[in-house]
Parts: structure tokens; sequence; C-alpha cells
């Protein structure tokens, strides 16, 4: 059993009228990951977004650095189930971060969030969460390919939507790319892959290249000075 610490940050009372609904759902998001496998030591910080969110966003989580979870809610809007399937990606993060870490490059952000996501849905079952859902657009597994290595990639733009790139490409990517290396193994399940190095993945990568279509290329079209020049021409 592994031990683990909360904190509430909560000296404005903002989170005080779902305490006990926070601590019973990290609660159960523990279990379920013991359930699967080892959880390293970890301390979660809970705290509220103080309004500045929609929410209807649900809760925001992120694993900063090695056992730490950082959890942020907007209590008004807190459901468990999001909350519970927020940790559970988190606390996935914590056993990878320990166990082949969670790496700098693309690369290794695209195969640490694939994995987060298919652990959640084999803990969870059902459909994979929207993030995990997104369709990849054609020439994007091509892109990251030729990127893999890249320490300086745009974090924002891969998983955000903040760029050239659909919201939440990233996460997309990185589900169907474990789902490709599982295909590959099938005696093998999201946790026999958790220490593998993103590395390994890259073949899968290829894969997932070869059976793409070409890159997505905005459609161009003509000014209205263009226009007006070929009418005045022809």
């Amino acid at each position: 059993m592994t031990v683990w610490n909360i904190h509430f940050l909560n000296a404005r009372h903002g989170l005080t009228r779902v305490l006990p609904e926070i601590r019973e759902v990290a609660r159960q998001a523990v279990a379920l990951v013991e359930a699967e496998c080892d959880l390293p030591r970890f301390d979660l910080v809970v705290k509220p977004d103080g309004g500045r969110r929609n929410v209807d966003r649900g809760p925001q989580a992120r694993t900063p650095a090695a056992g730490q979870i950082e959890l942020t809610l907007n209590p008004d809007g807190f459901a468990a189930d999001a909350t519970l399937r927020a940790l559970l990606r988190e606390m996935h993060h914590v056993i990878r971060h320990d166990r082949a870490g969670y790496g700098r490059s693309l690369g290794d952000a695209l195969v640490a969030e694939g994995l987060a996501g298919h652990f959640v849905l084999h803990v969870m079952g059902g459909r994979a969460d929207p993030r995990d859902a997104t369709a990849p657009a054609p020439g994007l597994a091509r892109k990251a390919l030729n990127e893999w290595s890249r320490l300086d990639f745009d974090r924002a733009r891969w998983f955000e939507g903040k760029g050239d790139l659909r919201k939440w490409a990233g996460y997309g990517l990185g589900h169907r790319l474990v789902a490709d290396e599982l295909a590959q193994q099938p005696d093998a399940d999201v946790t026999t892959l958790t220490p593998v190095k993103a590395e390994v993945f890259r073949a899968a990568m290829r894969r997932l290249v070869s059976s793409d279509g070409p890159e997505e290329t905005p459609e161009i079209t003509d000014s209205p000075a263009q226009n007006a020049a070929k009418d005045a021409a022809g």
C-alpha cells in the first residue's frame, strides 16, 4: 500500500463544501490504481480555480515533478467521475515518471500521454476520454516522426490546440500510437508497457506514417485583387 498525502489550498474556504467528495474520489483512485500495479509515494495538491475557468471544462490536473500531482477544480462544478479519471491519468504519470521517466522530447510526451489515456480506459472501461478519442489529422504522424526527438517542441501547439494543430492532436495521436503497439503485442497490456522507453514506440509511429494519408494543406483561394485582375484579362 502506497503512502500518499493530500494538501488542500483552502485558506479562503474555496474547497470547503466539497472536501469530503474530493477525499473520497482520491481514495477511490488510489485503490483502483493499486489493484493494477504498484503506485509510488506521492503528494496530491488540490486548489480551487478561483472562478477563472468555465465550470463545464471540468477538473484540470498535471504532474509537475516526480511524486507530485496538482488538481485544480471549480467547486461549483465538481464532478466525481471526471475528477476520478483526471487523477487516474496523473497517477499513471507518477508511475511512469519513476519507472521510465516522463522525458523531454515530443516522442516522450506522445508516449506518456498515450499510455496514461489507455490506462484510464484499462481501469474504467467504456469509451476513451474525448481528448484521447481525437482523430489525428492526415499527415500528423509524419510530422510527429520528423519532430520525435525535439526537446524544444511546443507542448501548447501539440496538445492544447494553440497553433496550427487542432486541439488535443497530441493526445489523439499518442492514444493511437499506443493502440498500435498493443496490437503488435497481444499478450501485453498498458501496465506492461508502462516502463518501456519511448524510443521503442518509434517503430509504431513509422507504421502509422505508412498507413497515413498526405498532410492536410489549407485550400488556397485567389484574393479579391487577383480575381479582379483575371476578370480584366479575360
